[in-house]
Formats: structure tokens, C-alpha cells, sequence
């Protein structure tokens, strides 16, 4: 059975292909990620740059012209008709405590500038430590928590911007 693509090149053009067509193609390798292409008996020089596999994502060159590709399978297409992109994610504005437990320690204040990962709070629970981070760039706009309070589970701890 015959699997469909969409094809987007340098941000303009739009197509579909599907894997007979491209199995069809009399493509060969010359070197590493070189091709020579043969398609209604007119030949193409083809050399891949670039592959941001995860993104599907591609920069060709062919006969000396330079492409940026994105490929998209019916899979991805559903994905992302429902809303659920690769590499996207939730905006979360705020930070709420996953279990009860006792603050032992706040990093940050209101107004201060945070990245992915940065150290926000530590709560004690089940006499572990656990080290909240922060799971977005942003601004803290809020910390309603405050060092040596008990907190339950849901609670609001901090605010972003």
C-alpha cells in the first residue's frame, strides 16, 4: 500500500507524493548523502546539507539550487489536526505543589527571570527532598509559599508572567 506525504519547500510550496512515485525515481548514490536522479529522463544532481530528523526537516541542494524541505506523513497530519505538534508544548503559568510536604527552601523571587530547569522551590515529602524546576523561560510573577510552611497537594506555589 502506498503511503502519502506532504511535501512543503522553502516555505512556499506545497505538494503531495506518495512512496510508489518515489520508489519509482532512478535515484543513485554517488557519495555520502550525493545522489544522481534520473525522473522522465532529465538528470538531477541532489546533495542533502542538512536533516533535522526529529522535525523532518531537510536542506537540499539540487543542480546547485538550495531547498529547505518538510515532510509530513498522514500520521503527523492527524497529530497535528489535533493540536498536538512535535516539539510543542503547554504554556504552564503556574507551579503547583504535586504532593503535600513542607517547604524547606525557595530560590527565586517575585520579578526574577528563570530558564528551563532553573531550581524554583524544594519540598520536603515523605522525607525526601524534592527539587522543583521550572519548566519554562519566564518571569515569576508571584511565590505564595512561603520557607518552613506545610503545603498540600495542588496548592499553589508559584506564578509566571
Amino acid at each position: 500500500m502506498s503511503q502519502k506525504f506532504n511535501v512543503k519547500t522553502n516555505d512556499l510550496y506545497q505538494f503531495e507524493i506518495d512512496s510508489d512515485t518515489v520508489k519509482s525515481l532512478d535515484a543513485v548514490e554517488t557519495k555520502k548523502d550525493s545522489f544522481h536522479l534520473l525522473e522522465n529522463n532529465k538528470p538531477f544532481r541532489v546533495e542533502v546539507l542538512a536533516s533535522d530528523f526529529d522535525n523532518k526537516s531537510y536542506q537540499i541542494k539540487v543542480n546547485n539550487n538550495l531547498y529547505t524541505v518538510q515532510i509530513e506523513n498522514q500520521l503527523d497530519a492527524l497529530i497535528k489536526a489535533l493540536g498536538f505538534e512535535v516539539g510543542a508544548s503547554k504554556i504552564i503559568d503556574n507551579i503547583k505543589a504535586p504532593m503535600p510536604g513542607l517547604i524547606l527552601d525557595i530560590m527565586v523571587n517575585p520579578g526574577d527571570e528563570v530558564t528551563v530547569n532553573t531550581p524554583l522551590l524544594i519540598l520536603e515529602a515523605m522525607k525526601m527532598e524534592n527539587s522543583i524546576v521550572s519548566p519554562r523561560d519566564g518571569i515569576i510573577k508571584s511565590v505564595t509559599g512561603t520557607k518552613g510552611n506545610t503545603v498540600d497537594k495542588g496548592e499553589l506555589l508559584i506564578e509566571f508572567e
